[in-house]
């Protein structure tokens, strides 16, 4: 054919009829559709990037909930814009899908990241545990082991640890993981009522799951070898050991449940117990508020002999409230030491001097009116104490204690917080020795000039967690009070109770009537850095709910209304939150969802095979998304 042959052909082609006013109407109604839900998803996932952004400040508490559901939010919004914007380009940006799965797939490795146990023995005797097979074990027993171990001078009771691969193959043999995670993907972290709800339900599955029988039969063989080292149907203790539980930073101190003087028949029942406490209001809402992985902490339980105690307690190898003060702090009740972690009992204060030669400084006996002791055949009892005005201790029993803290300090190069009793022989044991966290006092020169002439509500009490802090009292009683607790009110009790430290995270300030400042809600108030008073004598009876006062713990007082001098002495919180395991996860989740790398639509490299987020997806899709959809006349019908 002819080149004037082909031109004549082409120029004599019969062109396509023009499309109707209604078919274009139609058309650009579809494709403003699209634009329209294009930029819908767009606006969303950058509102909840902005949110992510937010979270990490680490200034509100989130879990990994938080994480999970954003993150896929946004995966699922800007799989949208990608969709929406093919329907407006005729499916000439596909090439952006590849590009998002790949981010999506390693989001998703991100968040399913998962630490298998290191240790796959389902039961290890005491003697064979040290420090290093912490994350195979927990730290309270691992430090234990340590000191049966290293220190051989100290006494520690015998027993076995039941490991975190234990707790993996119940979970797995009772198809747990998944239905467990289910529960906590809909978990509302602000509404105590919906975790009151989700800690019940979780415990109520583990508690109804079966012994796996390897685990069983592992269990029932190393309590027959502490049967034959001890005596025949020896009791034992149980103690929570979780992974993660007694670090300087996460002590976890009472959030967990402990049994003691339990016999062979209800072992593997207290086990289960123990291991559904992971799971207990108290446990969740600290885990949550301390940013601390759900599938991070597995829990292991200690094993031990039971001690039958003449007096007990807990010491500080340093003050914990002031690290320019170089002494010992020894808090004795007589019988079982629970009375003095759990603050039902005023303990005896022994204050010991620090060095080769201690002495005892101070002493403080306090009326002791009750004491826990040991049944007959199985379990504890409060009883009243008729030599409860007596010292638990002697001065030089609190003298041989402070040797044992400064020995466990040289040892573990940290300050110790140390769990003892006496057995009815006067030896010493050490039942939990862990990181003691210090803190500084603030600079006050002259605490009189800060209050002038105002006078106080109460004077008093102990220091059981530095600061100065203001808000209405509200008295707390019973559980119930949990959840109506207000957002910054100073938590008014009649003792320091482990289980209100899941308050903690919204009281300004902890006022208690008894308590030590070695019991386990003292502990949980300086980690989150709450001004904690304990031990007034009779703070519920003094303030009253709804009054205004400003709690000043340094100064051991409480006034009314608010004293702004003091509050202004106040040292702002750090974020709870950074450098915990959760913030760290969102911070690498971050990284594929934040950046934006592509600035410059005039760049050659603005394209989609140079997208290395799901923002720099958003930002191409965005410009691309204005251009097709403002190009229509060029567009094909």
């Amino acid at each position: 054919m002819s080149l004037f042959q082909r031109l004549k052909g082409y120029f004599s082609r019969e062109k396509p009829p023009p499309m109707s006013i209604e078919g274009l109407r139609a058309i650009f109604k579809a494709r403003y559709h699209a634009f329209k839900l294009l930029l819908a998803a767009n606006n969303t996932a950058l509102q909840l990037m902005t949110d992510m952004e937010a979270a990490l400040q680490g200034t509100h508490s989130f879990g990994m909930t938080f994480i999970r559901s954003h993150a896929t939010a946004i995966c699922v919004n800007v799989y949208s814009i990608i969709k929406y914007l093919n329907e407006l380009g005729g499916g000439k940006y596909q090439a952006l899908e590849p590009v998002f799965s790949g981010i999506e797939k390693k989001i998703d490795e991100v968040l399913k990241r998962r630490e298998l146990p290191p240790i796959q023995d389902l039961v290890l005797p005491l003697s064979q545990v040290h420090r290093e097979m912490a994350d195979g074990v927990g730290s309270k027993m691992a430090n234990l082991g340590e000191i049966k171990a290293r220190l051989p001078e100290l006494l520690v009771p015998d027993g076995f640890v039941i490991t975190a691969a234990a707790y993996e193959q119940f979970l797995t043999y009772n198809f747990l993981h998944d239905e467990i995670n289910r529960r906590l993907q809909a978990l509302e972290v602000e509404d105590i009522g919906d975790l009151y709800r989700l800690s019940s339900e979780i415990q109520m599955l583990i508690i109804g799951g079966e012994m796996p029988p390897p685990l069983m039969e592992a269990v029932f063989r190393a309590y027959c070898e502490l049967e034959d080292r001890a005596s025949p149907g020896v009791r034992v203790a149980l103690r929570s050991s979780a992974i993660g539980e007694d670090t300087a930073e996460t002590s976890f101190a009472g959030q967990y449940r402990s049994e003691l003087n339990v016999c062979r028949e209800n072992i593997l029942t207290v086990y289960k117990e123990i291991l559904a406490s992971k799971y207990a209001l108290t446990a969740v809402s600290y885990r949550l508020h301390k940013g601390l992985r759900d599938e991070d902490v597995a829990m292991c339980v200690g094993c031990m002999e039971m001690v039958e105690a003449a007096a007990g307690g807990v010491m500080y190898s340093r003050d914990p409230t002031d690290i320019r003060r170089d002494q010992v702090l020894i808090n004795a009740v007589h019988g079982l030491p629970k009375t003095v972690v759990n603050g039902s009992v005023n303990p005896d204060l022994w204050v010991v001097s620090r060095g080769e030669t201690p002495a005892v400084i101070r002493k403080e006996i306090q009326d002791k009116k009750q004491k826990a002791v040991c049944l007959p055949r199985e379990g504890t009892v409060m009883e009243n104490d008729d030599r409860g005005r007596e010292p638990a201790i002697t001065d030089d029993q609190a003298m041989a204690l402070a040797r044992l803290a400064l020995a466990l300090e040289e040892h573990f190069q940290a300050p110790q917080d140390v769990e003892w009793c006496l057995d009815e022989d006067g030896r010493i044991l050490i039942l939990q020795s862990r990181p003691l966290k210090q803190l500084a006092p603030a600079r006050r020169e002259d605490a009189a000039a800060e209050t002038g002439d105002r006078p106080a509500l109460l004077r008093g009490g102990d220091t059981a967690s530095l600061g100065v802090a203001a808000g209405p009292v509200f008295l707390v009683k019973t559980n119930l009070d949990l959840l109506q607790f207000p957002e910054g009110a100073v938590l008014v009790t009649a003792f320091a109770h482990p289980g209100w430290a899941t308050l903690l995270s919204r009281a300004a300030a902890v006022v208690t009537d008894r308590g030590g400042i070695t019991g386990h809600l003292a502990n949980v108030a300086r980690e989150f850095g709450i001004p904690a008073l304990f031990n007034t004598g009779d703070a519920t009876q003094r303030l009253s709910p709804g009054e205004v006062v400003t709690v000043d713990a340094d100064g051991q007082a409480v006034y009314g209304g608010r004293v702004e001098e003091l509050l202004g002495l106040a040292v702002a919180r750090r974020g709870l939150m950074v450098g915990t395991p959760v913030h760290e996860t969102l911070k690498e989740v971050m990284t594929l969802i934040n950046p934006l790398n592509l600035t410059n639509p005039d760049r050659p490299d603005f394209k989609p095979q140079k997208c290395r987020t799901l923002h720099d997806i958003t930002r191409f899709a965005h410009e691309m998304a204005v251009k097709e959809m403002f190009a229509f006349d060029k567009q094909p019908a």
